[in-house]
């Protein structure tokens, strides 16, 4: 019987210490917004790195003729070519705001690899292809190459899409952490779904901010995103959520660290809730 209080003791514990955890920050498509960088550009993941994000979140397309490029739109910001309908030889040669041509994923992948900082995590973006066959493909390619660089237990994945949400889950190695961006999951759909959690936008979250307190009472995690104004970002670092997605690494990192950890919520007795519906 001591033995079993003193392991609850041990985990509740554990639990106090994990609920009064500040957000981590993610920067958003790289850190970009700051000189000589540019959106899902090589400098802005290294600007990231450089800063101490806890991640660096970019996207992904793949061409038709098989490569996976590091862009958010599905056509590029420099002649407005359509990247699933263009040749990579042609895509390659784009112009981004920096002066950097469009990158690959392998690209980005290998200097992930060399970052002196070995713990900056990668949030990979599958973006919604015109085909699920074309979903499976890159979905299958953009693992394999993160096998590759020996990346895979630094490496998330986030996706608009349903299917590509599922075919990653069940592509990826077990226990890889899956997060479901569209907004129209509850928690619950995330569980049975075997996503590791929720990553929904500022707006879905300030109209369902219970979804957070009811992730943490079934061991998923939270991210919002994109967060951007101090007053946003104290909303969410208030609320407890576990990931913030911003433009604005630098910016969330100093409001992070002059406000006080707050504990989480306690989740609602079931019990009772039900009793006050009736």
């Amino acid at each position: 019987m001591k033995t079993k209080l003193i392991i609850a003791s041990i985990t509740l514990m554990a639990s106090s210490i994990a609920s009064m955890a500040q957000p981590k920050v993610i920067a958003h498509r790289g850190y970009w917004d700051t000189p000589g960088s540019a959106q899902n550009s090589i400098a802005s993941f290294v600007k990231a790195d450089s800063v101490g994000c806890y991640a660096s979140e970019f996207d992904i397309w793949m061409t038709p003729d098989g490569v996976i490029v590091v862009n958010h739109d599905p056509v590029t910001a420099d002649n407005k070519l359509e990247i699933q309908n263009t040749p990579s030889q042609t895509i390659l040669t784009e112009k981004l705001s920096n002066g950097e041509t469009v990158p690959t994923l392998d690209q980005l992948l290998k200097t992930a690899s060399e970052l002196k900082n070995k713990n900056m995590r990668l949030v990979c973006e599958l973006k919604t292809h015109d085909s699920r066959a074309r979903e499976r493909k890159c979905i299958k390619q953009m693992i394999e190459l993160i096998e590759r660089y020996g990346l895979t237990d630094r490496t998330d994945y986030i996706t608009f899409s349903k299917d590509g949400y599922k075919e990653i889950i069940k592509q990826a190695p077990k226990g890889t952490a899956v997060y479901y961006l569209s907004g129209d999951y509850v928690p619950a759909e995330i569980k049975y779904t075997k996503g590791r959690g929720i990553d929904y936008s500022l707006k879905v979250m300030k109209k369902h901010p219970e979804w957070i307190n009811e992730c943490h009472d079934l061991g998923l995690e939270v991210n919002v995103w994109t967060v951007n104004s101090p007053e946003d970002m104290q909303w969410c670092i208030d609320n407890g959520v576990d990931y913030i997605t911003t433009n604005d690494p630098e910016l969330l990192q100093k409001i992070i660290a002059e406000s006080p950890a707050k504990p989480a919520a306690p989740a609602k007795d079931k019990k009772k809730s039900k009793k006050s519906k009736k």
